[in-house]
C-alpha cells in the first residue's frame, strides 16, 4: 500500500470534491490516502492555513475554487512544491462555456443556495421520515415513489437518499400474514417499486441485526426456508401488480437509488418500464 496526503480544498461544502475523489481512488486499490478536507475557503487567511499544511506535508491537491486570486496562489504554491494540483470542475466549466458561448458566474456554493429546489428537498425529507416503515399510509397518494420489500432490503436508507434528491419517498414492509394498505390499490401518481434480494444474503443481514439487539437468532425471521418463502411471495406480489423489481443483493444504497431514479425518469417520459429480471417461481 502506498500512503499519501490528499488535500481537498473547496470554497463550498466540499461534497463535490469528496465524491469525485472517492470515485477516482476506488480504481487504485494500492493507494491509501490520508484525506484533509478544507471547506468554505474564501479568504486569503483561510487559504494560508491550507498552504501551510500542504508545505509541511506535501501531497496531491484537488480543489474547487472560483476566486482567481485564491486559485492562482494555490496552484503557484503547488508548482513550487512539485505536487499535482487539480481543478476538478474546470474541464466541465470550460466545455459548457465553449459549447454555449456562456460565462460561468464565478460564485462559490451556488448549488447550495436556499432556493425553491432546496426547500423542495427539505419538504421531501420531512415527508420521507414521516412515512417510513409503513407509517401514515393515508398520505401515500401524495408520494412520488413508494418502495416495498421484506424486512432488511435497504428500504429506509434508499428512501432517504431519494428524498435528498427532492423526491417524496415512502416505504412499506412486507410482513408475513399482514395485508398491504388498501390505499395501494389503484394508486396512479406514485411509482411503486419492489425491492428483493437473495435469501442467503438476507439471513446474514438479519442475523447481524438480531445479534446487535442481543435477541435470539432462533426464529422464522432468520430461518432460511421461511426467508425464501417471504421472498417468493414478495416477487409474486410484485409480478401480480406489474410493479418494477430491483434486486439489491449486490447493490450499494447509491446503486439501488440510481436504479429507482432510472425507472422514475422513464415513467416521466412515458417510456415502457423494463420487466422483472428474474422469473417468479
Amino acid at each position: 500500500m502506498k500512503d499519501f496526503h490528499l488535500y481537498l480544498v473547496s470554497d463550498s461544502t466540499g461534497e463535490t470534491l469528496n465524491a469525485v475523489a472517492k470515485a477516482v481512488l476506488v480504481q487504485f486499490e494500492e493507494l491509501r490516502p490520508q484525506e484533509h478536507l478544507y471547506a468554505l475557503v474564501r479568504t486569503k487567511r483561510q487559504l494560508d492555513e491550507v498552504l501551510n499544511d500542504i508545505i509541511e506535508r506535501p501531497g496531491v491537491v484537488m480543489f474547487t475554487l472560483v476566486h482567481d486570486e485564491l486559485r492562482d496562489r494555490l496552484m503557484e504554491t503547488c508548482r513550487h512544491l512539485d505536487v499535482p494540483c487539480l481543478p476538478v470542475l474546470d474541464p466541465l466549466i470550460a466545455a459548457l462555456s465553449s459549447y454555449f458561448g456562456a460565462k460561468s458566474s464565478g460564485r462559490p456554493g451556488r448549488q447550495h443556495m436556499m432556493d425553491a429546489h432546496y426547500f423542495s428537498r427539505i419538504d421531501a425529507m420531512s415527508f420521507t421520515m414521516a412515512h417510513d416503515d409503513g407509517q401514515l399510509t393515508e398520505d401515500l397518494p401524495h408520494a412520488d415513489i413508494i418502495l416495498l420489500g421484506v424486512s432488511r432490503t435497504s428500504k429506509t436508507p434508499t428512501c432517504i437518499y431519494l428524498a435528498n434528491r427532492g423526491l417524496k419517498t415512502a416505504n412499506i414492509p412486507l410482513v408475513p400474514q399482514c395485508p398491504l394498505p388498501a390505499v395501494l390499490e389503484g394508486l396512479k401518481k406514485p411509482l411503486i417499486i419492489g425491492l428483493t434480494t437473495s435469501a442467503e444474503r438476507l439471513v446474514h443481514i438479519r442475523l447481524n441485526r438480531l445479534r446487535s439487539l442481543n435477541q435470539s437468532p432462533t426464529t422464522d425471521y432468520v430461518d432460511i426456508e421461511s426467508v425464501r418463502g417471504e421472498i417468493v411471495n414478495a416477487r409474486r406480489l410484485f409480478a401480480r401488480h406489474e410493479w418494477p423489481v430491483i434486486d439489491v443483493t449486490r447493490r450499494s444504497i447509491e446503486e439501488t437509488a440510481a436504479a429507482v431514479l432510472n425507472y422514475y425518469e422513464r415513467r416521466k417520459k412515458n417510456l415502457p418500464q423494463r420487466k422483472v429480471s428474474r422469473p417468479v417461481k
